[in-house]
């Protein structure tokens, strides 16, 4: 175990030898580089470098047709060159203002490609050579092989869902992809026969192969997260298998490692998988541990290397194998037992150390500084978002509290014990207050919440380790406005659409501070150029939303009236703030509102039924006690007593989407008639009672009737 390490920050040094093992080398976010080789199971070190400030990523280079065995570190806005020895033979301290945040360096090891969060720079022996500013921030960064494209092609992962293919320090081109792309590779290592194909992996676990040719980009072959696992981080290709075909190794954030081989090659099938307990920060193939034996070896966020090796352990054959690998197995056994005893004791003696010297008036506490990775993202498929604490010793509890009106959603793969706490929501506007406790070990928590759209604060999580003394962290998470949207790359222009237009003595960079304040995904640096547009989805209900702004005007266009009515009242609302007088218009199409309450009725249908469905499980199960069998009952009363598990499941895990829809369509007709001027507060619990058993068309003339 080395310290927390981040995404892409381990590599395998190229064997020396004809059958020699490869060596690991890894960098943290103590600031050290430590170079180890395995014998015998046992770490064996090679050299290890002084702590300084953390380590962003870790590539390997050399020159041309020779090993790639030169270790290049990012650290702060500096990278450093140590050579396999550990001897540093490279201090290049760069004109980036921040933090490194992506490296690539190419083959021939003249060239350095470095992004920080919208910047790129590329040098050629450390002389400023191409500049680009990103209109989103950039993930990861890689070049084409020279030697087979001929002319240096830069490509950049940013957030906005799209790689940048660049010429020199001019855009190229944008490739869409379909989620916010977090890790790039050469396919095969080597970016296949054309020297073209980049694979990605995408924040939301989705991997693609496109091949970025000189004119436009041509997509191979993609997968969908169909599993619902977790974001990709790390990608490696590596003949695991020993066919003569690289597969492919992937590492995610939820610890899954998987190998994808390829029957032909535009076809990646899932081979294997491997669950680790924390997210995989990178991921390689090589001969590590044993010769002869292949291995993949990850790395995982709190510095665990861990190897899962091709070499059969128990092996065909007399006892005496078997009894010679048992004996191996118990002396390795006896030895970690007497290390963690030696360790237990260490432990003992300073907490009483420490318990004596707490007690004397000189004493000063310290606070133990520890790592938290927090992400916190909006999931298509369910409209909800997940929040995933990853802490770098294990969680004694974690307490979430919002300000805002929250529904706390079911995880499966969660174990911690949760207990809700009630809240006054009056005087301190406390709507949710939650304690998740940890299992013991437990140092990943993931939790889902479901916002409404319109009611707008800070999500805070507390997150407390199991390290004395007790010390408490906290995360604030903002719940936006318009929670719900995602960004989209087009939208349908056919639907009926709404239209809000804002005029008023703003600059272009106050009103992309108000979108920015309003919805999810939109990058906080103010875009370059006079104006920009944006599109969202609604993941709830699918409405969509388009904006346009430049300085001094705002519009505003959705097929769904109560976005614009949110859109409406937050605007003017920070606008009044600042002391901006806006004029405000808006053009409501009639057509509009009929058109979202087609887009709710299906789901309002699907979960009255399922609601029904559930009510009556009780009496149907008592009715089987009482009458030993189900065969005089109605086939659709058997179906419910046959998926019972299944209705309970799904009712469980969505607790208020029933009253989330009706809120919607109330919100919906509340807003349709604001437009108009008239307050339809009154009609409202005659709605609700409409709601019950009513069809679509009585629905849509209840409104039109109103």
């Amino acid at each position: 175990q080395v310290g927390v390490t981040a995404q892409k920050t381990m590599r395998l040094l190229p064997a020396s030898g004809r059958k020699a093992t490869q060596k690991v080398v890894v960098g943290d976010q103590d600031g050290v580089v430590t170079c180890f080789g395995i014998k015998k199971g046992e770490a064996v070190p090679v050299f290890k470098t002084l702590p300084g400030k953390k380590i962003t990523r870790l590539e390997l280079g050399g020159a041309l047709n020779t090993p790639q065995e030169k270790i290049f570190v990012a650290t702060g806005s500096e990278v450093r060159g140590f050579t396999k020895r550990g001897k540093q033979f490279l201090t290049f301290e760069t004109n980036l203002t921040e933090s490194i945040k992506a490296m690539y360096v190419h083959i021939s090891g003249a060239d350095l490609f470095l992004c920080a969060s919208y910047i790129y720079n590329h040098y050629c022996d450390c002389k400023d050579q191409h500049y680009y500013l990103s209109g989103d921030k950039i993930n990861d960064v890689l070049c084409l092989p020279v030697d087979k494209v001929n002319c240096i092609t830069p490509v950049l992962a940013c957030q906005d869902r799209v790689l940048r293919v660049l010429q020199g320090s001019d855009l190229l081109y944008e490739v869409e992809v379909p989620g916010p792309p977090t890790v790039l590779a050469l396919n095969n290592g080597n970016g296949g026969d054309s020297g073209e194909e980049v694979v990605y992996g995408t924040s939301d676990g989705k991997l693609g192969l496109i091949q970025i040719t000189d004119a436009k980009p041509i997509p191979k072959w993609e997968i969908g997260n169909e599993k619902k696992r977790g974001g990709i981080l790390c990608i490696d290709s590596f003949d695991i298998m020993g066919d003569g075909v690289k597969e492919l190794l992937v590492g995610r954030d939820d610890g899954m490692l998987e190998i994808y081989n390829f029957e032909s090659a535009d076809d990646p099938a899932l081979r294997y998988d491997y669950a680790l307990s924390e997210s995989i920060a990178s991921v390689q193939g090589g001969c590590v541990g044993k010769d002869g034996y292949d291995e993949i070896l990850a790395s995982t966020y709190s510095g665990w290397l861990t190897g899962l090796t091709t070499e059969p352990v128990h092996r065909e054959g007399g006892s005496g194998e078997e009894l010679k690998l048992s004996q191996e197995m118990q002396s390795k056994i006896s030895s970690l037992r007497s290390e963690l005893e030696h360790l237990q004791m260490k432990v003992h003696q300073e907490r009483e150390k420490y318990q004596q010297s707490s007690q004397s008036n000189t004493a000063v506490l310290s606070v133990p500084a520890f790592s938290v990775n927090d992400k916190f993202t909006l999931n298509k498929d369910d409209a909800s978002y997940s929040l995933i604490l990853e802490v770098q010793t294990a969680i004694d509890n974690v307490l979430v509290q919002s300000d805002v009106p929250v529904d706390l959603l079911d995880v499966d793969k969660n174990s911690a014990v949760v207990s809700f706490s009630s809240c006054d929501s009056e005087p301190n506007s406390n709507f949710l207050l939650a304690t998740y406790r940890c299992q013991a070990n437990t140092t990943r928590l993931e939790l889902k919440v479901r916002s409404i759209e319109g009611q707008y604060g800070t999500l805070q999580a507390y997150v407390t380790p199991r390290i004395q003394p007790k010390t408490c962290q906290v995360h604030q998470y903002q719940i936006k406005p318009l929670s719900l949207h995602q960004r989209t790359h087009s939208i349908d222009q056919d639907r009926p659409m709404n239209t809000l237009m804002l005029k008023g003595q703003f600059s272009f960079a106050e009103i992309h501070s108000w979108v920015v304040f309003c919805l999810p995904e939109v990058p906080e640096k103010t875009p370059a150029g006079e104006s920009v547009t944006f599109y969202f989805q609604n993941t709830f209900l699918g409405t969509q939303l388009e904006s346009t702004y430049r300085k001094g005007e705002g519009c505003f266009k959705s097929d769904n009236i109560s976005t614009i009515s949110i859109l409406k009242d937050v605007l003017s609302k920070e606008a009044t703030k600042r002391k901006i007088n806006l004029s405000i218009s808006y053009d409501v199409n009639e057509e509009s509102v009929r058109h979202t309450l087609k887009l709710i009725h299906p789901k309002l249908e699907y979960q009255q039924l399922l609601a029904k469905k559930v009510h009556l499980i009780d009496a149907l199960r008592e009715l089987q006690v009482h009458e030993g069998n189900v065969d005089f009952l109605l086939p659709k009363y058997r179906s419910i007593l046959e998926e019972a598990d299944q209705l309970l499941e799904e009712y469980k895990r969505q607790p208020a989407h029933l009253e989330r829809l009706y809120g919607m369509i109330t919100d919906l007709f509340i807003d349709k008639f604001k437009f108009k001027g008239t307050n339809v507060k009154t009609k409202v619990p005659l709605l609700l009672e409409i709601l019950d058993g009513c069809d679509q068309d009585g629905l849509i003339a209840f409104f039109e009737a109103a």
